[in-house]
């Protein structure tokens, strides 16, 4: 382990403007006791197409800008920042540590905003210098060499400086398992990789679960499924890139737990329905939003996605208004017994992860009782119709498809406490579980 881990006390923010190819410096990030606060430089201030990083978070005023109440550096930044792969990749690389030694080493936020890679979801990126503006670029590299290396990672063992280059490209993407950044002339994308802990299919049940949400009407991300070195690599096509001519525009995002004003101390506190009432009043397209959203989360809890936590909702942000991204990671994740519960609230206290709780939730999404159920019809019968061809093209193996079908998706749970007309989404379901099964 590394004997002396630089602490950086400041960071300069440069952002992509919507519609350019190259950044401008936005502000400084600065340390304070135990805080992270921004302001805007004067000349980022007086650019004539500035816009605010985030509103009502932070708005393009002079001196240092009041934290939310309750956080400890601004939202909008801090998903710029590493999750957990990110910052096992960073540990592995600068500290030579791995992953569950991080308690033992007094780091820093700004550490790990300078320290990961310069693609980093969104627009913005963070320097040392407030002048010059020197990307920290990827190495070129294999799927078969990255996904070597995500293997190294995970087991702590330290990375050729060729493979940590290429690797590091990708630390600065959120969650929490294996992934790397990779493009071609065109398209860039996210590589998913299986992990050492996998007790199933996990790659292969995030690609048939985005294949299914897309075809049930869902905007979700493009994803394809590839082998390298020997195992399933998902390749999620990036949606916060925008190819022109001269190089790539970069979208601004914000994820739910920014919108809510929360921190991840917070997270369990995030609500559906208090993000439906911020569509209703900042986001463009409200009603269409809404009803995309309500389908989400009838979709995350048909297919046993329980993971749909505040992260893994987003919108981009153009300076004035919202618009909500295609879905990503609708992954099922494993489940032992019947009952289940989803990450983010879905009205109210209650978050169990059952079709009833979306029908009681349906005049949030301004939805009527007979369209939140055609919603769940439709999308029930579309899995059911689609889950043959969607597995064989994800070549999963007749295992897998056992323990995928009846368990994660279309778990009997979901269709627990319907009463009235309703109870025919239960009978159907039934149905349809036992038909595709045979």
């Amino acid at each position: 382990m590394s004997s002396k881990v630089p602490k950086y006390d400041e960071a300069y923010v440069w952002v992509w403007l919507p519609g350019e190819t190259a950044p401008v410096v936005a502000g400084r990030l600065y340390t304070h006791d135990g805080l992270v606060s921004f302001n805007y430089g004067r000349s980022f201030r007086e650019l004539g197409r500035a816009v605010a990083l985030y509103l009502p978070e932070l708005p393009l005023k002079t001196g240092e800008l009041p934290l939310l109440p309750g956080l400890t550096m601004p939202g909008c930044i801090r998903d710029a920042a590493p999750d957990a792969w990110g910052r096992r990749v960073i540990l592995n690389r600068k500290f030579g540590v791995k992953g569950d030694e991080i308690a033992q080493l007094d780091i820093s936020e700004l550490t790990f905003l300078l320290e990961s890679g310069s693609d980093r979801i969104g627009a913005l990126d963070f320097q040392f210098s407030p002048t010059n503006y020197e990307p920290r670029a990827p190495a070129n590299a294999t799927l078969e060499e990255l996904v070597q290396s995500a293997e190294r990672v995970e087991t702590g063992i330290p990375l050729t400086p060729e493979l940590d280059q290429a690797l590091h490209h990708g630390s600065s993407i959120g969650g929490a398992r294996p992934k790397a950044l990779i493009e071609d002339h065109t398209v860039k994308h996210v590589a998913k990789f299986s992990s050492s802990a996998d007790l199933y299919s996990v790659v292969k049940g995030e690609f048939i679960a985005m294949r299914l949400a897309a075809l049930c009407g869902i905007r979700a991300a493009s994803v394809s499924l590839v082998r390298a070195a020997g195992k399933d690599v998902l390749l999620v096509e990036r949606f916060d890139r925008i190819r022109v001519t001269g190089g790539w525009q970069r979208k601004s995002m914000v994820s739910a737990l920014t919108m809510l004003a929360l921190d991840e101390m917070m997270a369990r506190y995030a609500s559906y329905q208090d993000l439906a009432e911020i569509i209703r009043h900042r986001f463009t397209a409200p009603s269409e939003t809404l009803r995309e959203l309500f389908s989400r989360i009838v979709f995350n809890i048909l297919c046993g996605n329980t993971d749909d936590h505040a992260r893994n909702h987003a919108a981009f942000w153009d300076g004035a208004k919202l618009t909500l991204t295609p879905a990503y990671d609708i992954c099922p994740q494993a489940r032992s017994g019947q009952e289940a519960s989803q990450a983010m609230l879905i009205s109210g206290n209650n978050r169990m992860s059952r079709i009833a709780s979306c029908l009681e939730a349906a005049h949030h999404f301004l939805l009527s009782a007979p369209e939140a159920l055609a919603i769940v019809e439709g999308q029930l019968r579309c899995i059911a119709e689609n889950w043959p061809s969607v597995s064989e093209e994800a070549a999963l193996s007749r295992t897998d498809r056992n323990l995928f079908w009846g368990r994660q998706f279309l778990n009997p749970y979901a269709f627990t406490a319907l009463e009235g007309s309703a109870d025919a989404l239960r009978a159907l379901a039934d149905e349809l579980r036992n038909s595709v099964h045979a």
